[in-house]
């Protein structure tokens, strides 16, 4: 591919930076190395798009592929998953973690089913509307499953944006009005192209624009990288979030919900305190799995996954 002169695109101080010459090389990169994912195939609809959506957040997708299958076979549309109890979709989640993910999205297919006759809604303003459902998940099922032009930030486009245009090795720790403003500006101005950049900018971050080690011998805008331009600066900001795990509450939970999800019957206390060997904080996991809804606590000392 021929590289575009660098002088084609606007200082990263530049109020208003013009996307048009990102938007071809960027899409037909993604058109020859896009990943076949289900849910981007035609016949994941909607719901398999907003189910992948849930899923993937904070969550890579080789982890994510097997239980978004077993989740599509045994819940194919919206009322499916809304006659279960919600304890069968925490059970279901399995090991993905932030489990509070699998009653948000019960809460969106009920609510799906009460609403919109079973359908995943097509308007924004109503998929903003769906318990669980936020900014970024309204934006993407919009634009991934019915082609509409939304701008679509996740932290793999955030970090392409701030590389790109900002001249930045990575965004900010939370979207900012200035990233929104950014995204806004770089959209395509017909959907069909919208959408397109919408997962085409995705995907670049995560296949190329990486976090760690950016790959940008194979990046097909590299020639007009603001970062690169600037000779690759190291972070200057705020601290990065790790994602610690080990000996957190988050592992206790998910140790707690690991014999939850292992019966259909009510287990008592007594079982759950031989998951983790320090009381008080066992106690907080647990008090905090009630609190979330995740757990049901029974009269006899019994837990069970929530049945309403």
């Amino acid at each position: 591919m021929t590289a575009i002169s660098a002088s084609a695109v606007p200082a990263a101080a530049s109020p208003d930076p013009d996307g048009a010459v990102l938007h071809r090389p960027v899409i037909d990169w993604f058109d020859a190395h896009a990943r076949d994912l289900p849910w981007r195939r035609p016949e994941a609809g909607a719901w398999g798009v907003m189910v992948s959506e849930f899923m993937l957040q904070q969550t890579p997708v080789n982890r994510v592929l097997p239980v978004y299958e077993q989740w599509l076979a045994r819940w194919p549309r919206p009322a499916d998953l809304a006659a279960e109890p919600p304890g069968e979709a925490v059970r279901a989640w399995g090991r993905l973690g932030y489990p509070r993910r699998a009653l948000r999205l019960h809460g969106a297919a009920a609510a799906i089913r009460e609403r919109h006759g079973g359908d995943v809604p097509r308007d924004h303003a109503q998929l903003l509307a769906l318990p669980g459902v936020g900014e970024y998940t309204a934006a993407a099922v919009a634009s991934f499953a019915y082609g509409q032009r939304h701008p679509v930030l996740d932290t793999n486009v955030r970090r392409v944006f701030a590389r790109a245009v900002g001249g930045a090795q990575y965004p900010p720790n939370a979207t900012t009005a200035a990233e929104r403003k950014l995204a806004r500006t770089l959209l395509p101005d017909d959907e069909p192209t919208a959408a397109r950049w919408a997962a085409a900018t995705m995907e670049l971050g995560a296949l190329v624009c990486t976090a760690r080690t950016p790959d940008c011998a194979r990046c097909p805008i590299a020639a007009l990288c603001a970062w690169r331009q600037a000779g690759s600066p190291e972070h200057d900001g705020p601290p990065r979030r790790g994602q610690t795990y080990a000996g957190t509450d988050r592992q206790v939970r998910g140790k707690l919900l690991a014999v939850l999800r292992g019966t259909v019957t009510p287990v008592p206390q007594a079982t759950l305190d031989q998951v983790w060997d320090e009381p008080v904080q066992r106690a907080r996991a647990l008090d905090g799995l009630v609190s979330d809804g995740l757990v049901e606590p029974l009269s006899g000392g019994l837990y069970r996954l929530p049945l309403t």
